[in-house]
Order: structure tokens, then C-alpha cells, then sequence
């Protein structure tokens, strides 16, 4: 039998598949091949993968570059700890200090996005505690929305309920404020106006947890999963100024945004904001490998230095983390990412894409906001005159009229109840003016269509 094919018979709860209702034994999209920005399931049909996989393919697939450097690798040398490091990995680590924003020059190798933040949470409240050692600086503020992955450490800093309220109580020391969403939540005011209330918010919130019980504050760039929620322009600089002043260290969760995703290196460069940690993962190996990296700054890092019976260094380790094969396809799809000039055609495309979705916006009562940079883009459903949602039923019916024209899009699922109205866009980096054209086109016969039932 070919590798390709799906037996009627299967027992479909064989795989635990993640956001699915078992019960309902609806048949899963299998995939089995994919080329460009383009896959194949098995019964042949072809789809634009418009949210390159999750978040994550921004080479494209199918790229021979990197499955041979991954091939190669393995047979020089399948594996070694981090502790007796591959060449991969000390080659990695330099080159993403070479494109990280100035003054992050220390990084640590783990598995996914979800270990990258729990390495970042580690890795500031020992920090803190060793700068600080009269002070119990220990607790995060993060925000509601957000979110920071599934291990109980990232799950604690995300702000979705949908994702958190069956396994709490999860662990302590999270306080989460407002996310810049000025859409629904700032309606009316101008951004410069939703920035002041939401400054004045996290000010509020330090004084009344107190400075000294403080370590770190967490978000990213541009909040992804939670609805593709883009800040104002001068949000994330006051914040960083505002974290300075109470010296609580900032961590860009750059999971989603970085690698290119929002037409520059990293998301933070958007508004010129350099945090004090970074976590990174999907496009560091464009999901052809597990791979994810924390980055930190010489402060954080010249926190861990001291004799060896202090015991301050960072006293954890990866089995995987930093893993030789996983470096070397990082590395060469780095390569490929500046060779390719995919940052410059994300803001190209990304461009062109938003037009493209603003039109649409102006089209359809059912769109109520479209937002985004680069290749990364959200289109926020409502019922027509207003800001309520367009109920979940209604979100899924477009998704699927997207899915039965060939184009495979994204919503922010299990997040914070009737907020989850937001497809996501997120193409590969190599799309081309005409496929853009090709996603925006189906989602207006996709909005059409479901717009018109009764």
C-alpha cells in the first residue's frame, strides 16, 4: 500500500489528535505532500497553505537544501548534548547573534516554542533573584490574549481561558493586564490614547504588586494566536522605557513574528524595541526540524557568573536542546531566508496582501477589522453594524468555504470565549504576487457565500 494512502478502516482515535472533538469522528485533512507554498492531501487535492503550516514553513516546502544538510549531518554526527556541543550549534548561535538585535549575544537551544519560554521564564527569575538578592522578584506580568505556549510554566503567562481553564490551578506568580487591542477594546480613541490607558494599566499594576516582586513582563511583538492583535506605534517603546525604570526585564516572545513574518527580522523591529530575553522557534528551522532558541542580553547572562561553589549558573538541561541536526537545518535555512531576500519580500507581499484584505474589508458588512505586518495577518468577523462577533458556526463555515476553493487559513481557536472570530494569514515567505491575489480573491467568494445564507 502507498505511503500516501488513508484507509476507510482507520481507527480514528488511534492519534489524539490536538483541537478536535474525538467525539464527533469527523474525517481529518490528511496531508501527505507539499511544494512551494502549496500542499497535497490524499485524495489529491491541492491546497495554498495561507498559515504555512502553523505559523511556521516560511521557506516553503520542499526545499532540497535543507533536508540535505539534515541528511548529511546525521550520518557525520546524529547527536551530542549541548554540554559537548556540535559544531552546528556553535555555528548556529553565532549567526543568530549576527541578525539578533544589538546587544543579545547569549543563546540556548530547546525543542519548541513552549520550552523556548519556559527557558525565558527560568532564566529571569534567577536572574532577578541573583541581581537582586534582598528582593523576592519573581512574578510576570503578561497580558490577556497572549499566548506563550502549552508547558505549565508558558501556559501560566498565556491569557487565554480556553486553553487554561480545565487543568488550573496552574503555576503562581502570573498578573496579567490589557492587550493592545484597539479595535474592541479602544474604540474611539486614538492610538496614542489607547497607548496612555494601557501605560497607565501596567504602571498601576507594578506599583500595586510591588516593584521588588517583579521580574520580568512577557509579550509578543504582534499577539498571534489571540487574534493577530497588532500594538500601537508607540506602545512597545514605552513600555520598554517603563520596564527600564523599575528594572524589570522584558522578554519578546518572537515564536510567530520572527524570521521574516512581519517583513523584518524580528518583530520588535518594527518600533526599534531590543527586549532583554527573546524566544524564537518556528521559522528558526521553518518547521522542517524541532527548533527553538532563548537569546539574552549581558546583563541576564553576566547574572549566572560566579565560582563554582556559588552554584549560580543555569543549572538545567535539554536532552534534545541544540540538537546537531536541527542546527544544521537552521542553519541552512537561514541561508536560504537571506539568500532568497524572503524579509524583503514579506513586506512586499505583506503590502500588497493587506490591501488586498482592506478591500474586502470595505466589501463585506461581515468584516469588521483587518490587521497586520508583513506576511501575517488577521480579518476580525462580525455581525454586520457593529462590533459583535460573528458567531463560531458562522467563522467555521468560512473557513471551510475557504478550504473547499483550496485555500487552508486559520482561526484563533480555544482562546477567550466569543472572541474567537479572527481567521489568520500567515503564507509562506516565498509567496508570489499572484497566489496573494489567489487567497484574497477566495476569501471574498468565502465571506460571499456565507454572507448571503439566511
Amino acid at each position: 500500500m502507498s505511503g500516501n494512502m488513508v484507509r476507510p478502516d482507520w481507527d480514528l482515535d488511534v492519534l489524539w489528535r490536538p483541537l478536535t472533538q474525538h467525539a464527533s469522528q469527523q474525517r481529518p485533512l490528511v496531508i501527505v505532500s507539499g511544494k512551494g507554498v502549496r500542499v497535497v492531501d490524499s485524495a489529491g487535492r491541492e491546497y495554498i497553505d495561507a498559515m504555512a503550516g502553523i505559523w511556521c514553513v516560511n521557506v516553503g516546502y520542499g526545499e532540497e537544501r535543507i533536508v540535505r544538510a539534515a541528511a548529511e549531518q546525521m550520518l557525520r554526527l546524529p547527536y551530542t548534548p549541548l554540554t559537548r556541543p556540535s559544531p552546528p550549534a556553535l555555528r548556529l548561535a553565532e549567526r543568530l547573534v549576527g541578525l539578533l538585535p544589538a546587544g543579545l549575544r547569549h543563546v540556548q537551544f530547546l525543542n519548541s516554542g513552549s520550552e523556548a519560554v519556559e527557558d525565558a521564564l527560568r532564566v529571569a527569575r534567577q536572574a532577578q533573584r541573583q541581581r537582586h538578592p534582598r528582593e523576592n522578584r519573581s512574578k510576570v506580568i503578561a497580558r490577556y490574549r497572549g499566548y506563550h505556549g502549552w508547558t505549565l510554566g508558558a501556559l501560566g503567562a498565556t491569557g487565554q481561558v480556553g486553553r487554561k481553564e480545565r487543568v488550573e490551578p496552574l503555576l503562581p506568580g502570573y498578573v496579567h493586564i490589557s492587550p493592545p487591542d484597539t479595535f474592541r477594546l479602544f474604540a474611539g480613541l486614538s492610538p496614542s490614547e489607547a497607548t496612555d490607558r494601557l501605560l497607565a494599566e501596567l504602571e498601576q499594576t507594578i506599583e500595586f504588586e510591588g516593584p521588588s516582586t517583579i521580574a520580568a513582563m512577557i509579550g509578543e511583538p504582534i499577539i498571534g494566536g489571540g487574534g493577530v492583535i497588532v500594538p500601537p506605534d508607540d506602545y512597545w517603546p514605552r513600555v520598554r522605557q517603563l520596564c527600564d525604570r523599575y528594572d524589570i526585564l522584558l522578554i519578546f516572545d518572537e515564536v510567530i513574528t520572527g524570521f521574516g513574518r512581519t517583513g523584518t527580522w524580528f518583530g520588535g523591529q518594527n518600533w526599534g524595541v531590543t527586549p532583554d530575553i527573546m524566544t524564537m522557534a518556528k521559522g528558526l528551522s521553518s518547521g522542517y526540524m524541532p527548533l527553538a532558541a532563548m537569546a539574552a542580553s549581558d546583563a541576564v547572562f553576566d547574572a549566572f557568573k560566579g565560582q563554582p561553589a556559588d552554584g549560580v549558573e543555569y543549572a538545567q538541561i535539554s536532552t534534545f536542546g541544540g540538537h546537531p541536526v536541527a542546527c544544521a537545518a537552521g542553519l541552512e535555512n537561514l541561508r536560504l531566508l537571506a539568500e532568497l531576500n524572503l524579509v524583503d519580500n514579506a513586506a512586499q507581499m505583506g503590502a500588497l496582501f493587506g490591501a488586498g484584505l482592506r478591500a474586502l474589508r470595505d466589501k463585506f458588512p461581515l468584516i469588521g477589522d483587518v490587521r497586520g505586518k508583513g506576511l501575517m495577518w488577521g480579518v476580525e468577523l462580525v455581525l454586520p453594524g457593529g462590533l459583535e462577533p460573528l458567531p463560531a458556526a458562522k467563522v467555521n463555515q468560512v473557513l471551510a468555504e475557504l478550504q473547499k476553493r483550496g485555500v487552508l487559513a486559520g482561526k484563533n481557536s480555544s482562546t477567550v470565549p466569543r472572541l474567537e472570530n479572527v481567521l489568520t494569514f500567515a503564507p509562506p515567505l516565498i509567496v508570489k504576487s499572484e497566489e496573494i491575489d489567489q487567497i484574497v480573491g477566495t476569501l471574498g467568494e468565502a465571506v460571499q457565500a456565507v454572507q448571503g445564507q439566511r
